[in-house]
């Protein structure tokens, strides 16, 4: 820490008028973000941004914060216990303490976690990750404000094309980008039907028809095509080049998503350009119709513009270890069941065996199936312990597939709560009371 009186081995943080004192040491590394940051202070300003008031002589930073909600953080990053709510306290003001200091949802205990989720589902009250500094809230021009106008015209394009909310234009941009993924979408999946495909083959010379239809022809459906592909193509560049960071812009997995819906468009154009004979297209015919089909991709775009795809993204990848846990809960029910079953139903009695149960791995399509409860009918235990055995793997299958669905519901809640507040935040729509 380079600021403060020299010599000091201490500093005394007032929360709320409750003095605690912390060495400099153990100031470094504090769990608590907020606090840590006084660490690297080298100025009072920036002392400033992060405390309310700070008194020299003393040495003493002062936080104009509740006091009580403070000893509970203190004494959870401490070790001394598990972080609750504090009595006769607002949850979602205990929950803006948290925040204010560094913590998130996930440091409280389940059952606070759930009073808190009940308690902003009905409120709609959403926090932002960091409390604006007294600085800020004053009106000073935070650092960097004078940037030179090209850098602040680069920002306010960059959050055009990332945050739909952000501004009119955004909107508009993000409409118009909803209808080409719309009428993308709409062509492709009429491009499969018969009678679309005669049409089509009806309206083309014959030298048209030695060509492949996946290729960018000149009916309708390839000129509507190529308008889309062109409008996706200009809007990644575009976003490409007015990102800050070029390398983490193509490591996210929209951006992926979006290289693999715009890529196989521009490979079967070529393919179909380089390959003119009959007996290369007939080989190449698998390749192209492949590539044709993964243009399904488009419609993951649509999570750019909604917030429910993303909050489903997003919990799929904070639940990664429950998925995982519910994968490993399947395939240990499948087999036992599937090799029971197959003993049941083929291996007792062998001149009355159920041909459907001859292996394991058969098996094991009558257990996903019967667990998830979809039940095709197209196999079926015939003997009465096989029956019964049915009846304990559906039940079986309903109880396991139940057990992680709390933990995901939890994240989903979070994730949803996290990404309408940025959404509320881009569009300027909360109040300032919660926000100061």
């Amino acid at each position: 820490m380079t600021f403060g009186r020299s010599g000091a081995a201490s500093v005394v943080l007032n929360v709320g008028g409750a003095r605690y004192s912390l060495s400099r040491e153990l100031l470094k590394d504090f769990p608590l973000r907020r606090v840590s940051r006084l660490h690297g202070c080298r100025s009072e300003r920036d002392v400033l941004e992060v405390c309310d008031d700070y008194d020299r002589e003393r040495n003493e930073y002062f936080f104009d914060r509740h006091s009580e909600a403070f000893g509970f953080i203190l004494l959870y990053v401490r070790g001394h216990g598990k972080l609750r709510f504090a009595p006769r306290m607002c949850e979602l003001s205990f929950y803006n303490e948290m925040i204010y200091w560094g913590l998130e949802g996930a440091h409280l205990e389940y059952c606070c976690q759930r009073r808190l989720d009940d308690r902003m589902s009905d409120t709609y009250t959403f926090y932002s990750a960091e409390e604006p500094g007294p600085r800020a809230r004053d009106g000073a021009r935070p650092a960097g404000a004078e940037a030179a106008p090209s850098r602040r015209w680069l920002e306010r394009m960059r959050r055009t094309f990332e945050e739909p909310t952000s501004s009119l234009a955004a909107q508009i941009l993000a409409s118009v980008s909803v209808v080409f993924v719309i009428v993308s979408m709409v062509v492709l999946c009429a491009s499969t039907l018969p009678d679309w495909r005669t049409a089509a083959a009806d309206n083309r010379s014959l030298d048209d028809r030695s060509r492949y239809s996946a290729g960018p022809g000149r009916e309708p459906s390839g000129i509507i095509e190529a308008v889309c592909i062109g409008w996706f193509t200009a809007e990644c560049i575009v976003r490409f080049i007015v990102s800050k960071n070029k390398c983490e812009f193509v490591k996210r997995p929209l951006n992926i998503i979006d290289l693999l819906a715009i890529t196989p468009y521009y490979i079967s154009v070529l393919m179909t350009v380089f390959t003119g004979e009959n007996s290369q297209l007939q080989r190449a015919g698998v390749t192209l119709r492949v590539l044709r089909m993964m243009r399904i991709f488009w419609v993951i775009k649509l999570a750019r513009h909604f917030i429910g795809l993303q909050t489903l993204g997003l919990t799929l990848k904070r639940c990664y270890r429950e998925m995982v846990m519910l994968l490993v809960f399947i395939c240990v029910a499948m087999a036992i069941f599937s090799a029971l079953s197959q003993l049941l139903e083929h291996g007792l009695d062998l001149e009355t065996s159920n041909k459907d149960f001859a292996s394991i791995p058969a098996a094991c399509w009558w257990v996903i199936i019967s667990m998830t409860t979809v039940g095709y009918g197209d196999m079926y235990p015939i003997t009465v312990p096989g029956r019964i055995l049915g009846g304990v793997c559906v039940v079986s299958g309903i109880v396991l597939l139940a057990l992680p669905i709390t933990f995901i519901y939890h994240s989903f809640v979070q994730c949803y709560h996290e990404l309408k507040f940025r959404s509320a935040r881009y569009s300027r729509t909360l109040s300032a009371e919660f926000l100061n």
